[in-house]
């Protein structure tokens, strides 16, 4: 079953259920996926419905921040239940040992010794960790590794 049925799905059981909270949250992703649909004048396979989800996190990660110093801890919840939501439709993540054993092996590949070959790692890292890291985790990382 591909992401955008599964999606579908989720949501005619939301109505089922009577569940409003989870309903609004998959219909915003439903949303976002058919705009970019139409924006660009294609079907989105699973890995670019991922990739919609990916922004959608980062956005509601931004926000929660956002609502969280200005002491706005109701919205910050609806938030974070919306990240719950979308989290159920990315892939399982990779653990902080796997992300650091491909950074290594990038490292030693490139022959990387200082920051000024960051962005040459980077590179070559997101790619492998695409969807299943959380890429300002995984720059940190490296940034941390090459100082």
């Amino acid at each position: 079953m591909s992401l955008k049925s599964q999606i579908s799905e989720d949501m005619k059981n939301a109505m089922r259920a009577k569940d409003v909270a989870r309903l609004g949250a998959i219909r915003l992703l439903q949303a976002a996926i058919k705009q970019r649909e139409v924006d660009e004048r294609i079907e989105l396979n699973d890995t670019d419905v991922i990739t919609v989800i990916e922004k959608m996190l980062k956005q509601r990660r931004d926000s929660i921040a956002a609502f969280e110093s200005a002491n706005r801890t109701d919205l910050a919840d609806i938030e974070k239940f919306e990240v719950g939501v979308l989290q159920t439709y990315m892939p399982k993540q990779l653990t902080d040992d796997e992300i650091n054993q491909i950074i290594t092996q990038v490292i030693a590949d490139t022959g990387a010794v200082g920051a000024k070959d960051m962005g040459k790692v980077v590179s070559l890292v997101r790619p492998l960790v695409a969807g299943v890291a959380d890429m300002g985790k995984v720059s940190g990382i490296i940034k941390t590794r090459l100082a």
